[in-house]
């Protein structure tokens, strides 16, 4: 055995429990052995009792050491490490608020990048929210629990300033998260209601289309009456947004993202609308399948886990443990 390494080594905290598992036991033989006692009958089996004890006690242990996950016998492994560089782009304007897929579609799209994520083996990563500006909430990484936290935080308080400003993300995602160079390694995953406020979005895809990133837009909201976008007002009561006096309804404009992924490489538009989205299948069929680079090569350790013989060990001491007391049961009705 060389080169013994716990892969969990957290789990030896349940080792804390032994002592309580030994008094527990004791306690347990203690009892027993006083009303034996006190119905003036003698313990025959005191001794192979206390041996069930140990059986017990150490069977726990081999537990806990498999828990964590016991390894050796290292080797070198060359590892690389292929994907794509993929953004997510998600609206948190105030209109996607708006209740026509439920709760409302700014958590229907969190919950589906968070499918998405549950795919992701390999990409880099990114996150940027936009409303009236855009800001990025995560650069390109391979850390997902990151990527997942700050996912869990957008919030239409996520960016400054309120309104739409889809072009303007674009832009940012373009200038602060991809390099310059022209890749066909690159995605952009913009999810939104399609509504801008003059922030010239086809242009800002044509731009992306240049650079060889591809655009996979995804309209979320009604498309023809839409909805109107509550908010809570200072005492605490809801109602709904409105502008000069008049409710603002909020629709999905497909005809602006259509435009924008047709001007990308192998752009595409998905209209989800008020349906149901499955991004953790439309990830694996449009970006793990598509061509990929190699980010890097490295030589990482690898181990062979010996768990399985500590759980042999104690699901052995179990069955004698199981024996010994079906012996004892057999002895007790003989006599």
């Amino acid at each position: 055995m060389s080169g013994l390494r716990w892969l969990a080594p957290n789990a030896f905290y349940w080792l804390a429990l032994l002592p309580a598992l030994a008094l527990l036991l004791w306690y347990g033989a203690k009892q027993r052995h006083k009303a034996l006692q006190l119905l003036g009958w003698r313990d025959a089996h005191g001794r192979r009792g206390s041996w069930r004890g140990v059986l017990l006690f150490l069977g726990a242990a081999l537990v806990v050491v498999a828990l964590a996950r016991p390894a050796w016998n290292r080797s070198a492994q060359e590892v690389t490490r292929r994907g794509r560089d993929v953004v997510f782009l998600i609206d948190v304007s105030r209109s996607m608020l708006a209740d026509d897929l439920r709760p409302n579609r700014l958590e229907r799209a969190k919950l589906a990048v968070q499918d998405a994520a549950s795919r992701m083996e390999g990409d880099r990563v990114a996150l940027v929210a936009f409303a009236g500006t855009a800001s990025v909430k995560c650069p390109l990484t391979i850390d997902y629990g990151f990527f997942r936290m700050a996912l869990d935080e957008l919030t239409p308080d996520s960016v400054p300033r309120g309104g739409s400003s889809i072009g303007d993300a674009m832009r940012k995602a373009l200038t602060e998260v991809f390099d310059e160079n022209p890749s066909e390694y690159r995605d952009i995953i913009l999810i939104t209601d399609g509504e801008d406020q003059d922030s010239n979005p086809v242009e800002a895809a044509q731009q992306a289309g240049e650079r060889g990133v591809r655009l996979i837009a995804i309209g979320l909201g009604d498309e023809n009456t839409g909805r109107r976008i509550p908010i809570l007002t200072g005492a605490g009561r809801e109602t709904f947004l409105s502008y000069q006096g008049e409710e603002v309804w909020s629709k999905l404009d497909a005809a602006t993202l259509k435009q924008m992924t047709a001007a990308t490489p192998g752009g595409r538009y998905l209209n989800v609308a008020t349906g149901a989205i499955d991004l953790g299948d439309i990830y694996s069929k449009l970006i793990e399948s598509a061509d990929q680079r190699t980010f890097q090569t490295e030589i990482v350790d690898s181990y062979e886990e010996r768990f399985q013989i500590f759980l042999a060990l104690a699901f052995a001491l179990l069955c004698f443990d199981v024996a010994m007391a079906r012996r004892r049961v057999a002895g007790g009705a003989a006599r």
